[in-house]
């Protein structure tokens, strides 16, 4: 997949098949789409070419009062689309200016003039240009006065699958990442660099890697103790990472007062040095809320229990793949 962060980068193509929109964690909903996109390109012998924006358009539109959390970072973003075998990215900045742009402003000098699409796929309620005023119907109308076609997605196609970014963001403020998971067609992930915090853990036999995720926007499931897998990069080869069970927490460690919100993981059976690395963290389900402990003995012994727990979690989801 060859990716590029501005129209002036983007080559113009022949026989282009597009989509565009936020794509925001790469749901399951999105796949389907893509997954047309890519069956039609087939069929025509097109490039597949997938535009999406940077930020996200409500943090721009409405900077003061957007809330908004989203399910993927820029990079995470980018690799998942990579996954999906996408022939080309293209991330426009979304600015105030670029929101200005009317619906026909948008297909001509974009769609047309700048990438030479010769297909374009959407979803059936997707809205585009200057107040959301362009429509499939927008689209329609001026095709074949531009030399291409539109293809629209079926409404049961995407409906019939329940799936939409807000579910999936209610679901995670909720923890129930399980849920998540079977909207997004994956696990939930979250990636964060590994910083140096209290090492209070070392003392009762549980070891935790602090992590720091370093996009402010990024969607941190709710306070509780999870069982998940994490991607640590191998000693070998720095482009591979090597998967391991661990659980992870998050919240303010009532038990130990004064260290404020964290997210603090276990791996089990590692011994590594991982300070300062990018960990991978997969959400496989939650194990239970956090409670204070009247003692760090009971804490440890909470820990034995959850380690269990999330051992038979995964053996579980293990037996349910195979």
């Amino acid at each position: 997949m060859k990716v590029y962060h501005s129209l002036a980068d983007f080559p113009k193509l022949d026989n282009a098949i597009v989509t565009q929109g936020t794509f925001d964690g790469v749901h399951a909903a999105h796949q389907v789409i893509i997954a047309q996109l890519k069956d039609l390109a087939k069929t025509t012998q097109s490039e597949t070419v997938l535009i999406t924006y940077d930020p996200h358009p409500r943090m721009v539109l409405y900077p003061d009062d957007h809330g908004l959390k989203l399910l993927s970072t820029l990079e995470e973003k980018i690799e998942l689309l990579r996954d999906q075998c996408i022939d080309h990215l293209l991330i426009l900045p979304f600015t105030r200016e670029f929101s200005r742009l009317s619906s026909l402003q948008f297909i001509r000098d974009i769609i047309v003039k700048s990438i030479g699409t010769r297909f374009l796929v959407i979803g059936y309620n997707h809205r585009f240009g200057k107040n959301r005023e362009g429509s499939f119907e927008h689209l329609k109308e001026y095709a074949p006065a531009y030399g291409f076609e539109v293809k629209e997605i079926a409404e049961q196609d995407i409906d019939e699958i329940s799936v939409s970014s807000t579910r999936i963001r209610e679901a995670l403020t909720k923890g129930d990442v399980k849920l998540a998971a079977r909207y997004l067609g994956r696990f939930y992930s979250l990636t964060g660099s590994v910083i140096h915090g209290k090492e209070l853990g070392r003392t009762i036999g549980y070891p935790t890697a602090n992590i720091s995720v370093n996009d402010p926007h990024k969607l941190i499931p709710a306070d509780g103790i999870y069982a998940v897998f994490v991607w640590v990069k191998n000693a070998v080869s720095e482009t591979k990472k090597v998967r391991y069970n661990g659980m992870l927490s998050i919240g303010n460690n009532p038990t130990v007062p004064g260290k404020g919100r964290s997210i603090e993981v276990n791996i089990f059976n590692f011994n590594g040095q991982i300070y300062n690395q990018i960990l991978s963290i997969d959400f496989v389900d939650k194990l239970r809320d956090e409670v204070k402990f009247s003692s760090l003995e009971d804490l440890k012994m909470q820990l034995q229990k959850d380690e269990l727990n999330a051992l038979e979690m995964i053996d579980r989801l293990s037996i349910e793949h195979k």
